[in-house]
């Protein structure tokens, strides 16, 4: 079973009454980025509320945990959107000079943001979400995701989707 969102930490957006896709992904996850378009055409086409929880795979995704971190310093300065979008983007680019770039492009406060990134409050964070996906008995890889509730064992295209949001 999915821990439920606390709007308080969780990453959300939409509206409070429309069906709700949480991502289980990974910023590094190829996966996750075809995940992250196919659910913007979702967005694009019906009214949903979406969460992203980050599940770094660390060992095979060396900068995932750096990209999970750039996120969540961003979310300190109200950009975790913003740079949710710059990361899968720039997904071949996840360097410590990129993130730092991308935070310059955001026009964010570069030095809070660094000092934020290396916290270990982030790290807990990041912490929090990806044990909660460990926790579900269902989040193995990424992205993982779950519609109301229950995982999705279907395909991540957006007209599978569509039809998984259909009552």
């Amino acid at each position: 079973m999915m821990a439920p969102l606390d709007p308080a930490v969780d990453h959300v957006r939409g509206a409070a009454d429309a069906p709700l896709i949480v991502e289980y992904g990974d910023y590094e996850c190829p996966y996750s980025r075809q995940a992250y378009r196919e659910i913007q055409q979702v967005e694009s086409r019906v009214p949903i509320r979406f969460a992203f929880r980050h599940f770094p795979l660390t060992e095979i995704h060396p900068h995932a945990l750096a990209a999970s971190a750039a996120a969540e310093a961003a979310s300190l300065q109200d950009r975790f959107w913003d740079m949710h979008d710059r990361l899968f983007h720039g997904q071949k680019a996840l360097e410590d000079a990129d993130l730092r770039r991308y935070a310059l492009e955001l026009e964010l406060d570069a030095g809070a943001f660094d000092a934020a990134r290396r916290s270990s409050a982030v790290l807990e964070r990041i912490r929090r979400d990806f044990d909660s996906g460990v926790a579900t008995g269902e989040v193995r890889g990424t992205p993982t995701l779950f519609i109301d509730g229950l995982v999705h064992t279907g395909a991540h295209d957006a007209e599978t989707l569509l039809r998984a949001l259909r009552p």
